[in-house]
């Protein structure tokens, strides 16, 4: 029934992803960085960004001591079984923006990883080839967890979603 339905749907669309990243060969240049140079290594194009951001189009492009700044415009390929871009994309964007906003405070080989979050959706985010912008603000940063807010707009500056997250220290 499946195969049948599928002659009707037309062409499939195409999303080709193309992406950098061995961990393993970066360690060494890595060795001594602070979560700040690390991250702005990214932005100069020292350092690969993760795979994950190549699939969503993230582009990182402005950090500073608590501070970061993605952003990402959403398309076709992101959308849910009712036409909008899936609630998970602002969830993933927004831990993007406050995880990266906490690492430019860590010192060098300390790392932190999300434990819990809440997002509030506003609006949807737009699928029509406008540009979102997300920034992450790192509240506190403890020895043993960090707190941190995260807030979406679209291309007009209108709030489209807003965050919190807790993190925890794994090295």
């Amino acid at each position: 029934m499946e195969t049948e339905a599928a002659e009707t749907w037309g062409e499939p669309s195409t999303k080709t992803v193309s992406w950098w990243w061995a961990p393993e060969s970066m360690r060494p240049h890595l060795a001594g960085l602070s979560g700040l140079d690390y991250v702005q290594g990214m932005i100069d194009g020292h350092f690969p960004p993760p795979p994950f951001a190549s699939i969503l189009g993230l582009r990182l492009s402005h950090v500073s001591p608590g501070e970061a700044v993605f952003h990402c415009t959403p398309d076709e390929s992101q959308f849910n079984p009712i036409g909008l871009v899936h609630g998970g994309v602002l969830c993933t964007l927004l831990d993007s923006a406050m995880g990266v906003a906490v690492q430019t405070q860590l010192d060098a080989g300390v790392a932190y990883a999300s434990i819990e979050m809440k997002v509030s959706f506003l609006r949807p985010l737009p699928a029509d080839g406008s540009e979102i912008e997300v920034r992450g603000r790192a509240l506190k940063i403890g020895r043993k967890v960090a707190f941190a807010e995260g807030h979406a707009y679209d291309s007009q500056g209108r709030l489209l979603g807003h965050g919190t997250q807790s993190m925890s220290r794994v090295i």
